[in-house]
């Protein structure tokens, strides 16, 4: 390719020539990647040479993005895709054939559920699940032909912790893979791969990301077959991430830690603020005293409790109802991790498909709520819930 273009536009010209280099990524939106020849594409796909060929298999905005959070979590070679569910379909169905098992966290994120307990079945996949903060109820639920084992380290939303030693312990013993779902608790709070997990993964959407304007999840396999195997159903199926969302999501990593360690500040103080107000049946946060899994928290996190909060009203959807219309600046949506606090129902948004029953015993009612707790200066954040809380009290 000659350095000056054609008369014609339609000739792509070579990238400019510089000695020095861009501080900031640079966004590469090409979809394909031209090589040499023949003998130099064989070569890349045999890994013999560096090189991109095709956007669905791989680009340098996902490259970069994944090697930020190898580097947090402790492995190589992760995964970027379109979402934090596409981390967990491509963990799952990568690794799960027909006539396997796989047993899930009964306090999993709802969309996680579904796919649990509706869709795998259709593909000939068994699926039960299971309390993940007791490793006999998990042990209890193995079957022969149980291959895969999925928990979160807290769970979404009631921030339960599970039973990490023991189901590590459990899954190497019986030789079944271990995911965990690191979205809620992210690396800066814990590292499953060091704790005996297989595979990592997380909706990057949130607290990675930080800032709620990319939608990507990223998954990571300790055993080199594993990881080939969730990238070949990642590839084949096209779970594939924007450049651009992920030319985002890097710029958010840059603040993480920043992020995590205010959010985590203010959810410490706000949780104990709410334990204090007249028409709050009980507060969660992992370091409180009156938390139930409160020791292993303290073990497990080392002291940390993160940046999510969950709390419940006397009342029911009235006063849930009150308490969000007397809230209009912190947003009431079903998402969390971004830098301003967020507010989510989980009967009316990530649980309405679970069904009453199930919401009840894990102890979600309509009087529930989750709350990601953002960068905001505290005050700010005690008086909204002030005014909430009294809100809903006035209807229950």
């Amino acid at each position: 390719m000659t350095d000056t273009p054609k008369k014609t536009l339609v000739r792509r010209a070579p990238w400019p020539a510089s000695v020095s280099r861009p501080v900031v990524t640079p966004l590469q939106m090409s979809v394909v990647y031209a090589s040499e020849c023949p003998d130099q594409l064989d070569a890349q796909y045999a890994g013999r040479v560096p090189g991109y060929t095709y956007a669905r298999e791989g680009h340098p905005n996902a490259d970069m993005l994944s090697r930020m959070i190898d580097g947090l979590e402790g492995v190589e070679g992760g995964l970027i895709v379109g979402s934090g569910m596409a981390a967990v379909t491509a963990a799952l169905m990568g690794l799960l054939s027909a006539g396997d098992h796989v047993i899930g966290a009964d306090q999993l994120y709802g969309r996680s559920l579904r796919l649990m307990t509706q869709d795998l079945a259709r593909f000939g996949i068994e699926t039960s699940t299971a309390d993940p903060t007791d490793a006999k109820a998990i042990a209890a639920a193995i079957r022969p032909n149980t291959k895969v084992i999925i928990i979160e380290i807290v769970s979404n939303p009631t921030l339960r912790l599970a039973d990490m030693e023991g189901i590590a312990k459990l899954t190497r013993a019986k030789g079944i893979t271990l995911v965990v779902d690191n979205t809620f608790t992210t690396p800066r709070g814990f590292q499953p791969i060091a704790h005996g997990a297989d595979v990592v993964l997380h909706s990057v959407t949130k607290m990675l990301a930080g800032h709620a304007d990319v939608t990507l999840g990223y998954v990571a396999a300790r055993d080199p077959a594993q990881r080939k195997a969730i990238y070949d159903f990642a590839v084949t199926t096209g779970l594939t991430p924007s450049p651009f969302d992920c030319w985002l999501a890097e710029r958010g990593m840059y603040s993480f830690t920043l992020r995590y360690d205010r959010a985590e500040q203010n959810a410490a103080r706000l949780a104990d603020h709410l334990a204090s107000l007249t028409g709050v049946k009980r507060v969660l946060y992992p370091t409180r005293a009156d938390h139930p899994d409160h020791n292993r928290a303290q073990h497990l996190l080392q002291g940390r409790g993160g940046h999510m909060v969950s709390f419940e009203l006397t009342g029911g959807r009235d006063a849930a109802n009150a308490l969000t219309r007397a809230m209009p600046d912190v947003a009431f949506a079903p998402t969390l991790g971004d830098i301003g606090t967020t507010l989510s129902h989980p009967a009316s948004s990530s649980h309405r498909n679970v069904s009453h029953a199930a919401r009840a015993a894990v102890g979600i009612s309509e009087g529930f709520f989750r709350i990601s707790v953002g960068c905001e200066e505290i005050e700010i954040l005690l008086e909204d819930f002030t005014r909430g809380v009294k809100a809903a009290a006035e209807v229950s």
